[in-house]
């Protein structure tokens, strides 16, 4: 690995970490150059590089520091949200506000895949960062995979990683983004004015048969969140990603 990985490296998991807060000042050129005993070369390429992951930012005049706007998660993978809170450094949360098995209606029968009267299951979940109120998520489930989470404390979990556990992989995934308005349950949950503009995000998660079993319907306080799509449509291990967190 060369020395300016290293450097990004170590900056980068003192970042999401928490060890280096949003806004706090990064070592400056010098004193990293001095910890590393390299020249100020390889310290301006790891910053470059950090900077193009949203991590840190410059403004001339000054020294680097953390971004208020770091980790994002990218659009053509589904990454739980557990996973994404912990991989920016906040605390996610999670509060359940209803669990149910009933008979699909023509609109989820067609979600995914099934006959109206089917049974599905539908979960109405917040969910948190830091205790403050980010995203409210609509899920709906064949039964079969469904019944898996009617015994789980939703609030303690990631389900995608229980679903994992019974050997519901997620194969393949499609994503919509659009803009609604928040209606009363929205409004009461995330703690918004009724009719606010949402962002909002359906995704459909395939099995490895090719059939859907999941149909999210998330949505996203726009002071909050945001969402970034790279240009190049290829999956990026770094830089311009997909969901971001706007300040904590």
């Amino acid at each position: 690995m060369s020395v300016y990985q290293q450097i990004a490296d170590d900056l980068r998991q003192r970042i999401t970490s928490g060890d280096l807060r949003p806004g706090d000042d990064v070592p400056t050129e010098g004193e990293l150059a001095a910890r590393w005993r390299t020249s100020r070369g390889p310290v301006r390429n790891a910053l470059a590089a950090l900077r193009a992951e949203g991590l840190v930012e410059s403004t001339r005049g000054r020294p680097s520091r953390v971004a208020t706007r770091p980790a994002r998660q990218p659009v053509d993978t589904s990454v739980p949200f557990t996973r994404w809170a912990r991989e920016i450094g906040a605390r996610p949360g999670a509060r359940t506000q209803s669990v149910t098995l009933h008979r699909a209606d023509a609109d989820r029968a067609h979600l995914l895949g099934v006959d109206p009267g089917d049974l599905v299951v539908d979960v109405l979940r917040l969910r948190t960062l830091d205790d403050r109120p980010t995203m409210l998520e609509r899920l709906t489930y064949v039964e079969e995979v469904g019944r898996l989470l009617l015994t789980e404390d939703l609030d303690a979990v990631s389900i995608t990683e229980v679903l994992q556990s019974h050997g519901h992989d997620v194969d393949d995934v499609d994503h919509e983004i659009d803009a609604v308005a928040a209606d009363e349950d929205d409004a009461r949950l995330l703690d918004v004015a009724a009719g606010t503009p949402v962002l909002r995000l359906r995704r459909f998660s395939y099995g490895a048969d090719g059939r859907v079993f999941e149909a999210g319907d998330d949505r996203y306080r726009s002071d909050v969140v945001r969402f970034t799509v790279a240009t190049t449509g290829r999956r990026r291990p770094t830089g311009p990603h997909f969901v971001r967190p706007v300040g904590r």
